[in-house]
């Protein structure tokens, strides 16, 4: 019963989740991709991904296609020889670069999470805080810090708030937890409190890159 009062009560219908194309030195962070996959599908959640068969993103996609949701993966077509080995899960869908990558999973995703990763993982994740800080979008971006591997960029971005970069109010863009069922349920309750300057860039974000601004989410 309970379960199926969360897959009806569910935000979103797609959530984007940037990870690491390696699994990490820690088998708590292959946990933490498994559990993030079986609670998207619990919550009835498709997911939006980076399209490899390797690392975190080949054990969180397979988590949500073995439970049956919609997974769809975006990836350029010159990485797909690096990121992609043996038989694909759900739909890849191929696309010319990195900018683009980014732009088509930020279009379909209704919220973003962020596993553990490395170069690539962090510059998708900073991109879409720096667009929903412009208010190119208003969906939520979370953190799920598995064994404390976010609290150095957390400290960061504390400090960058402190010396006067980042408002307090795009400050909380950001939402953090440790695990993936408080994680979500955190990013359902999130209402956005700061306050976008870009509504030219929104165009052409949307002319140029096929991005819309409108999301699934009913406030």
């Amino acid at each position: 019963m309970e379960n199926q009062q969360r897959l009806m009560t569910s935000r979103f219908r797609r959530v984007c989740v940037f990870c690491g194309s390696s699994t990490g030195n820690k088998p708590s962070y292959q946990l933490a991709a498994i559990q993030l996959g079986n609670e998207l599908v619990e919550r009835n959640i498709d997911l939006v991904y980076g399209g490899g068969s390797i690392g975190l993103m080949g054990l969180v996609s397979q988590a949500v296609f073995d439970g049956g949701r919609h997974v769809l993966g975006v990836i350029p077509k010159t990485l797909m020889p690096r990121e992609i080995t043996g038989e694909t899960v759900g739909e890849v869908r191929a696309v010319s670069g990195m900018h683009q990558r980014k732009a088509e999973m930020a279009r379909q995703a209704d919220a973003f999470i962020a596993l553990p990763g490395g170069y690539g993982t962090l510059e998708e994740l900073l991109e879409v805080i720096t667009w929903a800080q412009l208010g190119i979008h208003e969906k939520p971006v979370g953190l799920l810090n598995v064994d404390g591997y976010y609290n150095s960029l957390i400290s960061f971005i504390d400090k960058a708030v402190e010396e006067g970069f980042i408002t307090p109010a795009a400050r909380h863009i950001i939402i953090y937890s440790e695990t993936a069922q408080e994680l979500i349920c955190k990013l359902e309750e999130y209402v956005p409190k700061h306050f976008g300057v870009a509504s030219r860039l929104s165009w052409e974000m949307e002319q140029q890159l096929g991005y819309t601004t409108k999301s699934n989410i009913t406030y």
